[in-house]
């Protein structure tokens, strides 16, 4: 099929991805649900939600994300910090590393590629 759907995504059941931390800090849940795209497997899409707390970005690649819901902060290593919240849309440049201050249980759709 030439589009895929993801309906309510702000409603979808996700999967448990288990935990992110930062040492001394409580572990911030992490559920998601990804979905392959026929005929382009190696980039990764879905809908990813963490409770609030910190943890550090770990993914290399360049991402575009769509926040449903929740509240929080990004702090690029070295660079200003980027408030967000839900109904915003943020560009990661590949390598982009640093601190996710999540406030509010954020939910949002992703694409990894």
């Amino acid at each position: 099929m030439k589009v895929q759907q993801i309906k309510e995504a702000s409603e979808l059941a996700l999967e448990d991805w288990g935990t992110a931390s930062l040492p001394g800090n409580e572990a911030v849940r992490v559920s998601g649900k990804r979905y392959a795209i026929p005929g382009n497997e190696a980039v990764d899409t879905g809908v990813f939600e963490c409770s609030p707390g910190a943890y550090r970005r770990v993914v290399k690649q360049a991402e575009v994300m769509h926040l449903l819901s929740g509240s929080g902060s990004f702090t690029p290593d070295g660079q200003p910090t980027v408030h967000f919240r839900g109904g915003d849309t943020l560009f990661f440049e590949a390598n982009t590393e640093g601190l996710w201050q999540v406030d509010e249980t954020m939910r949002k759709i992703y694409v990894i590629l």
